[in-house]
């Protein structure tokens, strides 16, 4: 219908010329407060031939009557492939040395200096002992103050080999602890990196362990957990790069058809890696009993990778397919391979007829004599440890002893170190009332968020089924839950230092799903489309000022600094505020280790600042 000019209507020419011409032309059809109408796209029957959604004809399925149909199970390739790794490699390996180099510098730094009066410190007067026994008798111990044999013995070998090059000293016996604490900054690197396929958050957590508190003492006492550290965490990242080669093996056979050539799916060929997860997995239970409790977790979880990666492969039945083709080789590697590492680390033992309790069992000559003899020994180390337990009475408890529920967040330390006193200097000039102190507690910064990083890993492993936090819930819990079982028995907060390191993981996680992913260039584009570039001053109200400045900007010729934060921020797309966020906290972690540095080291400071440094009543 056409509509007249003079007020009949306007057309949508009449609109047009008076858009053009910056004039309003009302339409008497439309409500003055009516919103613009926006004009929506026609719809286009047009279809684009490089659109996958139209790449399979549905007709092409359809088949005769009486005739089944082909099933084929949806298989999500983006789920199949894997995420390479990032492509700067040279960067890092320039950043893992780089941090490795730095933490082993703290690890190392005076590393002898504090002592007893020139004897061992807290329990290192059992290990440092029996190191020294095993160098004299030729890798085993005797003149056992308990009777018995407390621990296995590939720990104490290893403290042996420092005193060995170094001699019967407080380096010599601690050289074994600062070696194994440096490497456990490397392998954390590099896992975590391999994890995230970030080389960025790969330094981040090396920046996180070589602040934290436990990491950094225990490394400077020759205890076996310390020791026991890279062995665990070792194995953890072998696991998840064995995760990534199984991936890379289906993902080429789905690629090129051969993964229906076979029942239960292409052999998968050597794991190197998982049989060197559980060499050290081995190691682990040869120096501490309780590797055998990471044994098991891990074991669990390399099946259930495997499983989910046949079931993301398209197999229907992926359970019998893991047992017909992944079972007896993982039961092989992370079964009877830690028990051969186990028992080799008694290599010195059965080769020596007067070690301890080698001929305890009854015909304990050859080799099935000598197996009994372990095993009989081994039994009354079992119960030896189960009698160590927490007096009823308080006042004849230990006084650091401590249970697990107090470790996640650090509320029970032990002190390793006290000295200083009346005629002690070294604290400030004229000072003459200096003390000295070592305490084992975790720097608060990490330590205190991990009920906070716990939550979040349960929901991110059980809500959004993330195979990362997963893996990071089962080394921590794995180190952590046992020690409920047993809770009458007398315990330390020591015992958390192999789960320090799955702690660590799990924060630079979580600062990982906080930093995200890169923004889009073309959301960066937008956010900063009219910058304000340099010389060019952003519009300014004369007349109303700034209240914090003294003058205004007519008078001094600068820009006031709330302007010129405003103007700088708005610059800012959202992944620059995250990474401020991320920054930052590690900024915190990193000044509260500097701050805690003399409690960790012994370094002597004033009673004043003894006070400042104990943060919970606990402490002291």
């Amino acid at each position: 219908m056409a509509r007249m000019a003079d007020g009949a209507g306007t057309t949508d020419r009449d609109r047009a010329r008076g858009r053009a011409a910056g004039t309003a032309v009302v339409d008497p059809d439309v409500p003055v407060d009516a919103p613009e109408r926006i004009p929506l796209a026609e719809p286009s029957l047009v279809i684009d031939p490089d659109d996958l959604e139209y790449a399979v004809d549905p007709a092409d399925s359809i088949v005769p009557i009486g005739h089944v149909p082909v099933v084929r199970p949806p298989v999500r390739a983006r789920r199949r492939l894997i995420p390479p790794m990032p492509s700067d490699t040279a960067r890092g390996w320039i950043v893992t040395v780089a941090l490795t180099l730095i933490g082993g510098m703290l690890r190392f730094w005076q590393l002898g200096w504090r002592t007893d009066g020139g004897t061992p410190l807290f329990d290192e007067k059992y290990y440092a002992v029996q190191a020294a026994e095993m160098i004299r008798t030729g890798g085993v111990e005797d003149n056992q103050a308990f009777g018995v044999i407390v621990h296995p013995p590939l720990g104490k070998q290893l403290i042996a080999l420092g005193e060995m090059l170094l001699g019967y000293t407080p380096t010599g016996w601690r050289l074994a602890s600062a070696i194994c604490g440096t490497l456990t900054i490397l392998i954390v690197i590099r896992a975590v990196r391999r994890l995230t396929r970030s080389t960025m958050l790969g330094g981040i957590a090396g920046i996180l362990l070589i602040c934290d508190g436990v990491s950094q003492v225990m490394a400077h006492t020759a205890l076996l957990d310390t020791i026991q550290t890279p062995f665990v965490i070792g194995a953890f990242a072998c696991l998840v790069a064995d995760r990534d080669l199984v991936r890379r093996r289906i993902a080429a056979a789905v690629a090129d058809g051969s993964m229906t050539d076979f029942a239960g799916g292409v052999p998968l060929g050597a794991r190197w890696w998982r049989f060197a997860a559980g060499f050290l997995l081995g190691c682990a239970t040869a120096v501490k009993w309780n590797g055998a409790y990471w044994i098991v977790a891990f074991g669990v979880m390399s099946v259930i990778w495997d499983i989910c990666a046949r079931r993301e492969a398209g197999l229907r039945h992926p359970v019998s397919a893991v047992m017909r083709r992944d079972f007896f080789p993982s039961l092989w590697s992370l079964g009877i391979v830690p028990v051969l590492t186990y028992l080799g680390s008694y290599w010195a033992w059965f080769s020596n007829e007067t070690g301890w309790d080698r001929h305890v069992a009854a015909g304990g000559n050859g080799v099935m004599g000598a197996l009994r003899s372990l095993v009989t020994m081994t039994l009354a180390m079992l119960q030896t440890t189960d009698g160590i337990l927490t007096p009823t009475d308080p006042a004849a408890r230990h006084p650091w002893e401590s249970k697990p529920w107090a470790w996640p967040l650090s509320g029970r330390p032990v002190l390793y170190y006290l000295a200083g006193g009346e005629g002690t200097t070294g604290c400030g000039e004229g000072r003459t009332d200096c003390v000295k102190r070592i305490l084992l507690v975790g720097t608060p910064m990490l330590w205190w968020v991990s009920l906070a990083v716990l939550a979040w890993a349960l929901w991110k492993a059980f809500g959004r089924l993330d195979w990362r936090y997963a893996a990071v819930l089962v080394g921590y819990g794995a180190g952590y839950l046992p020690w409920f079982t047993i809770f009458d028995r007398q315990m330390y907060f020591f015992y958390m230092t192999p789960v320090a390191p799955f702690l660590i993981i799990g924060i630079t996680l979580v600062l990982g799903d906080i930093l995200g992913g890169a923004a889009p260039a073309r959301t960066r584009r937008r956010r900063v489309a009219h910058p304000v570039s340099a010389g060019e001053a952003p519009e300014y109200d004369a007349a109303a000022g700034d209240s914090d400045a003294d003058d205004g900007p007519a008078a001094t010729g600068r820009i006031p600094w709330r302007l010129r934060i405003r103007t700088w921020t708005g610059t800012w797309d959202g992944r620059t505020v995250r990474l401020v966020i991320v920054c930052g906290y590690v900024g915190l972690v990193a000044a509260n280790f500097i701050w805690m540095w003399p409690i960790l080291m012994g370094e002597p400071i004033t009673p004043e600042r003894l006070r400042w440094e104990t943060w919970l009543p606990s402490w002291g």
